[in-house]
């Protein structure tokens, strides 16, 4: 605060120079009027010329002054020099010639700044015979005036200016204390201590940023809580096939050397199976984790949901084959008839397709030989809304159970499938960085007791309607 008050005080002593100046001028040019009008009376005209004379007392009342010189000079209408100094400045061309008004101006004489006071007069019968009269006096007085002024306004700032500079720095190393007191604390703390700031210890001034602070400290908690239940969770999942992986290496290595051809054969099976089980989980753990953290800074483009939902079906498709199951796509026929309009769905292209291949894998997984996996994409081309569902006739999932299936490695029990129970976190998280919400229903809420209800997964998306396409449909 200190530099802004060092560059602030030339300006007010400059702006106080100005107003002192002002102030000093009143008296004086008074003065200088009163002189001036006392000199008129002598200006006379005399057989139709003006005429100046001045009595011992009015020179005496023009070299009074000991300070300043005073000037006059009286001239003819036609410029001609009556009486005073010749060297005398004339008045400004532009200047009206007022009769009896007596105006002001600053000018120069012989180098020497002079404040002039001028009249125009009317003299002779018919006060037809104008007179220019002039008095000048330099500014000694004016300028010594003004330069009082000024110390008795700036001497008292010396004083003033670090006597405030001192009371302004206790005032802030006193306001200030709260908050070294608070980022002591902060600084004191560990690096696990994420509890939150104690707001009435601080000045209410900064209450709101401490309250950002802890609310920033609270996600950061949440943050770190999921982050270690999501590890605690991965190593549980992993640990499993891992520890197969080396109990069946373990097995063929003794098996090798007794020689038990058949039974290495099935070791080594086992080996396949427990690797792509631990494989499939890890792809899972990082689906997961590229959704959850980079889903919102990912780069989004308008894509067309039935022409990626068709290439992860196909994609697919070598998998129903070896199942035995019934794997089908529907969506409308492309391109639309004439007059419905092109609806695209702003996203990520990568974590879209995630979303149908998790659906997609879950259904040919719980899915038994010989049943059916449908994949449907609906559109309503007027209100931009796109429908992605999975149905498969498969077990199903219990009502009770629909909302924690979604949560990350929970699986239902009593099925005998191999999976990750990672499929519908990932297509949570992703539906919900896209806007898009996901409901889960029987396929076949009528069925018989006993008989599979299958499953039908449902991810509404908000999609955008073509412009022209829509224009064209509503003529």
């Amino acid at each position: 605060m200190l530099t802004p008050l060092l560059l602030l005080w030339p300006l007010s002593l400059g702006l106080t120079w100005y107003v002192a100046q002002g102030i000093a001028d009143r008296p004086y040019d008074r003065a200088l009027e009163f002189n001036l009008q006392a000199l008129t009376q002598f200006v006379t005209v005399e057989a139709g010329r003006a005429a100046f004379a001045l009595t011992p007392q009015a020179r005496d009342l023009l070299r009074a002054d000991g300070t300043d010189q005073i000037f006059y000079q009286v001239l003819d209408h036609d410029g001609r020099l009556i009486s005073g100094d010749p060297a005398f400045p004339a008045p400004p061309q532009n200047d009206a010639r007022r009769v009896g008004v007596v105006q002001l101006r600053d000018d120069l004489i012989r180098d020497e700044d002079v404040r002039v006071a001028y009249i125009w007069l009317a003299r002779g019968a018919a006060r037809d015979h104008l007179v220019l009269m002039q008095v000048a006096e330099t500014r000694g007085k004016r300028s010594k005036l003004a330069t009082e002024i000024i110390k008795g306004v700036m001497v008292p700032q010396f004083i003033i200016l670090p006597l405030a500079v001192l009371l302004v720095w206790l005032a802030l190393a006193h306001g200030i204390r709260p908050l070294s007191e608070l980022e002591r604390r902060i600084r004191a703390r560990r690096p696990d201590d994420l509890s939150p700031i104690d707001e009435e210890q601080v000045p209410q001034e900064v209450v709101p940023l401490v309250a950002s602070i802890n609310d920033l400290l609270q996600r950061l908690r949440g943050l770190l809580a999921q982050q270690k239940r999501f590890l605690a969770d991965a190593a549980h999942q992993l640990k499993t096939p891992l520890a197969g992986l080396r109990l069946q290496a373990e097995m063929a290595q003794k098996l090798l050397s007794a020689d038990a051809g058949e039974d290495i054969e099935r070791s080594l099976r086992q080996l396949a199976t427990s690797s792509a089980r631990a494989a499939h989980t890890v792809n899972q753990l990082l689906a997961l984790a590229r959704a959850e953290m980079t889903g919102q800074s990912l780069p989004r483009e308008l894509l067309d949901l039935g022409a990626l939902a068709r290439e992860v079906v196909q994609d697919l498709v070598p998998l129903a084959l070896d199942k035995g199951i019934d794997l089908g796509f529907e969506a409308q026929p492309d391109p639309w008839p004439a007059g419905l309009p092109a609806v695209r769905l702003r996203g990520h292209a990568t974590l879209l397709a995630e979303l149908v291949r998790n659906l997609a894998d879950n259904a040919l997984r719980y899915t038994p030989a010989r049943g059916v996996v449908t994949v449907r994409v609906l559109t309503d081309p007027f209100s931009g809304v796109q429908v992605l569902q999975v149905e498969d006739s498969g077990p199903g999932i219990p009502a009770p159970e629909r909302e924690r299936v979604l949560a990350p490695f929970y699986r239902s029990l009593g099925t005998q499938v191999d999976g990750s129970g990672l499929g519908l976190a990932i297509v949570l998280e992703i539906a919900q960085q896209h806007g898009a919400t996901l409901t889960l229903e029987d396929a076949q809420p009528h069925a018989a007791t006993g008989q599979p209800r299958g499953l039908r997964v449902s991810v509404r998306f908000q999609g955008e309607v073509g412009a022209a396409g829509l224009q064209a449909a509503v003529g």
